[in-house]
């Protein structure tokens, strides 16, 4: 599995959203997560990737694609 398909698929459960409808291009605002439906899907993601998102970098990731970038950069 592609860390684009693990981030759609824990992204899709958490937010209760069709999976196929995330792209990278997809915001958090698309899913329409409020800030509680982030943070929790913030914590599932460093579990799931094992990595530490820094509050003030979450400000600065928008998009899916925000995420995977992040997520392959650490």
């Amino acid at each position: 599995m592609s860390d684009f398909d693990k981030l759609k698929e824990i992204l899709a459960e958490q937010l209760g959203v069709d999976e196929d409808s995330i792209t990278a291009q997809t915001t958090i605002d698309d899913l329409g997560a409020d800030s509680l439906d982030l943070v929790e899907a913030v914590m599932n993601i460093e579990e799931a990737f094992g990595v530490n998102i820094d509050d003030d970098e979450i400000e600065n990731l928008k998009t899916v694609g925000d995420f995977l970038d992040y997520i392959a950069n650490k």
